[in-house]
């Protein structure tokens, strides 16, 4: 995992390349490097993984292309059997995919198992191909402008060149306000950047730019293949796919640690590893916060209770909880989720001290498998663990309100359930933490792998019948079984936690004071906010009802990025 930069320009923009490279050091500090020649100006953060030579440096030239990637291309031992006609130097994944680029075109993307998004500039058409994954595992910004296109990892690198200038773009805003829903599409959060969306690749020459999608989810669905086959069958086959995914991001040249909660996809993960990776060859990173309520260490004390694995209990301190918000909110450049985020945020630090570059992950089960509340519950709320309305409209501004558009997501199924998953998956909630947990694992230089997110996976795990998702009140029943195999019964029947940090006591409690100062900073340099309204707000949440604290979050992230 890796940052990149680029800028397509008439101009002489090395020191522009520079400058981005530079604010986005973090994401690969082993080795930066450029390429710029004729109209391209390229570059690369290296975070060294697979073969960790100087050979593998980017960008990356093979003939009449050059490289910049940041991911991993997990099956590249595989494709690089297929590919033996290429006169391969090093043995590493970035010089396969140039290869399989060079071999397949566009449709090399089709055969990509993993996490990237990479550009490829062709020395000869003068022309930039770039690619994200499917599901946006990786992040693609860009811009236009005055003829020149720019494109990095994170949104303050194109700041950061000089060349764009930095304004919100407020219907962003409105619609995260008003409605809690955050940047999707190619929208973000600044007029004039987009991201390249999931899926999608696009090429720029003679100063145009077209998109093509090249993943499609509805198509890649066979229903058809669980007709006829028993519980079991079904069982062995998800298992020995799970399996599989694990084995394929365990490749690395480098150190892999995990993380390790008390929940169902925690222990699934926890429970795959042990069979492929011994414990002196790992550990376990967990975070909590000295709160008996949401701290889940008593669960993961039973789960590796009997077991060599060293784990490692990442506190988060109330007492630097400001510095840490300020410093997340610099790596994030939107909005994140609080201290759920933060905390986070602490197993990759805690992670990267200890030299475990590569941490796997359980996220993105609870998409394909219908692991949420109001999957059943009909409740339609996106914030867990909040019943009620998550913002509070009324102290938004009138115009910005006129601003929002309530975004309407498609309902390609029959089954108000698949819809419900298809909206998580593409539109709403992966989206979302994908992006947050790519920039905390990046803050510390880590690598993040998601063996769930496999996009094979995920595609055989949606179009299971329902019954496999949801059965005799369990969610995700059938993850549950496979986890029985490993772990005790006690733990395999636990039932789901949401809300993992006290957020809403520490900011109605003893940080009330740094809240307030955060939301009226956030007031006064903004027109967002009616001010009077949001602090009849302030005092209902700190001396009456402190149980949501969505909407309180949303006014101190205004204050977090307006400092």
């Amino acid at each position: 995992m890796c940052g990149i930069a680029g800028i397509i320009s008439p101009n002489n923009r090395t020191l522009e390349l520079q400058q981005m490279l530079k604010v986005q050091h973090h994401r690969g500090p082993d080795y930066t490097g450029t390429w710029c020649q004729d109209m391209a100006h390229l570059g690369h953060n290296r975070l060294s993984i697979i073969d960790l030579a100087e050979h593998s440096h980017q960008p990356f030239i093979s003939g009449k292309y050059v490289l910049t990637f940041n991911g991993e291309i997990y099956n590249y031992i595989e494709l690089r059997q297929e590919l033996k006609d290429y006169p391969f130097k090093t043995e590493g994944d970035t010089e396969v995919l140039l290869a399989a680029y060079m071999h397949w075109g566009a449709a090399c993307l089709q055969k990509l198992r993993g996490m990237f998004a990479f550009a490829i500039w062709d020395t000869e058409k003068q022309e930039l191909f770039a690619a994200r994954d499917r599901f946006g595992v990786k992040p693609f910004h860009y811009t236009l402008q005055n003829g020149e296109l720019l494109f990095s990892s994170e949104i303050k690198a194109l700041f950061a060149s000089g060349l764009v200038p930095k304004k919100h773009k407020e219907s962003v805003w409105a619609n995260y306000l008003k409605f809690a829903q955050y940047n999707s599409g190619i929208e973000t959060f600044y007029e004039g950047i987009n991201q390249l969306e999931a899926g999608c690749y696009f090429t720029f020459a003679n100063n145009k730019l077209e998109t093509k999608r090249y993943y499609y989810f509805e198509q890649n669905l066979n229903p058809e293949q669980w007709l006829n086959k028993t519980d079991q069958q079904i069982k062995a086959i998800i298992k020995a796919k799970l399996q599989e995914c694990i084995a394929l991001r365990l490749r690395a040249d480098v150190k892999r640690g995990f993380n390790l909660s008390g929940g169902v996809d925690s222990t699934l993960l926890f429970s795959l590893i042990k069979d492929q990776l011994p414990a002196e060859s790992t550990q376990a990173f967990t975070f909590y916060c000295n709160s008996a309520d949401y701290d889940e260490l008593e669960w993961v004390a039973q789960i590796v209770e009997g077991t060599n694995y060293q784990w490692n209990k990442c506190l988060v301190d109330i007492n630097t909880f400001a510095d840490l918000a300020a410093k997340i909110q610099w790596h994030q450049d939107e909005p994140f989720a609080g201290l759920a985020t933060m905390a986070y945020a602490r197993t990759f630090e805690e992670a990267r001290k200890q030299n475990y570059i590569v941490v796997l992950d359980g996220s993105g089960m609870d998409e394909q498998m219908g692991g949420y509340d109001y999957y059943y519950n009909q409740s339609g709320s996106l914030v867990q663990g909040v019943s009620s309305s998550p913002v509070r409209a009324n102290a938004t501004s009138t115009e910005l309100q006129m601003l929002a558009q309530k975004q309407s997501y498609p309902t390609p199924f029959k089954e108000e359930l698949l819809n419900l998953q298809y909206r998580d998956l593409f539109h709403t909630k992966l989206p979302r933490d994908l992006r947050m947990t790519d920039r905390i694992s990046m803050a510390y230089s880590t690598e993040m792998r998601e063996p769930f997110m496999d996009h094979e996976l995920i595609e055989m795990c949606f179009s299971l019948p329902t019954q496999y998702k949801f059965r005799n009140g369990q969610r995700k029943w059938l993850m549950r079984q496979i986890v029985a195999d490993y772990i005790q019964k006690p733990l395999v029947d636990a039932p789901k936690r949401p809300i993992q940090t006290p957020q809403r006591e520490w900011l109605s409690g003893q940080l009330k004071n740094w809240v307030t100062e955060m939301c009226l900073q956030g007031a006064n340099k903004t027109n967002w906010i009616n001010k009077t309204e949001m602090e009849r707000e302030l005092q209902h949440f700190f001396t009456q009802d402190n149980s949501n604290s969505f909407y309180i979050w949303q006014w101190v992230s205004i204050g977090l990025l307006n400092k």
